[in-house]
This record gives structure tokens, sequence and C-alpha cells, in this order.
């Protein structure tokens, strides 16, 4: 697979028609294992086990409705209450994260209006908190362990 700049974790993989599918913990099912899969399943994978985030507050890939059309989040944290506190956009590890991969987010937040952003291609991680005042981005440093949002 991939070598990502996050810890190494195994998965359950298997093949259909010769091409390989990863068994998603979160959505219950295998899915088709491309390189953004790849990187998504790393990373949640990442907030689970090292950042204790706890794995029935995260959504994968649902749709939204945005000025009537249908967009899809790759993945969202909630809190106790279920109320979205992160949007997560994940890129394949050859895709450079820039402005445009935040805007895409940005344009999510629209519906979901959370306070904070996680863009990762499994390489670079960025984890940014929304000024809304400011209408700015204030980047973190590093992933905050969920616990920080309680």
């Amino acid at each position: 697979m991939w070598q990502l700049n996050l810890p190494a974790y195994k998965f359950r993989i298997i093949n259909k028609s010769e091409k390989p599918f990863i068994f998603d913990n979160i959505r219950k099912k295998y899915v088709a294992l491309t390189p953004e899969e790849w990187v998504r399943q790393n990373f949640i994978q990442y907030l689970i086990t090292e950042k204790k985030y706890p794995s029935s507050y995260i959504a994968i890939e649902k749709q939204l409705k945005i000025n009537g059309l249908n967009k899809r989040y790759d993945a969202v944290v909630f809190n106790r209450n279920f109320d979205p506190i992160i949007i997560i956009e994940f890129k394949a590890p050859t895709v450079t994260l820039q402005q445009s991969v935040f805007d895409q987010v940005a344009t999510y937040n629209l519906k979901l209006n959370v306070g904070y952003f996680m863009v990762s291609n499994g390489l670079d991680h960025y984890c940014c908190m929304l000024d809304k005042t400011n209408s700015k981005y204030i980047f973190l440093n590093g992933v905050p362990d969920f616990d920080s949002f309680l």
C-alpha cells in the first residue's frame, strides 16, 4: 500500500474481480481501495486509536444539498449532542493540499456550520479552527484529542 505519515494499522483487505477492497468499520462494508480511501481509513483509525474519537460520532460520505446541488463530504465528526463539529476532507497522497481543498471544505460548511476543518492527503495533515468574526482559518499545531471538544 501507499506509505503515509500516520501510524501503521491493520485492515481487512480482499480482492473482488481482481480489484482491492478494504473493510470500512464505520460504514460496516467493504469499499473500493483507492488511494484516497487508503488515506481515509488510516486517518480515521488514527482519530479513533490515537486521539480517542468515538467511532460512533464519525459519519463518512454523507450527502448534502447546497444551493440545490448534491455534494458529498468525506467525513464529519459530531459531539456528544450529535452536533457536527469537524469536517474532514481526504485526498490521495499524490494530491497537493492547496487553497482549493480548503475552499471545498468551506463549501460544505455552508450547510454544516462547524468550527473546525481537517484536511489530509496522508502525508500532510492540517487542522484549523474557523475564526468566523474575521472570516479566516487559524491553523492548529496538530490534531486535537476528542476530549478538547467537550
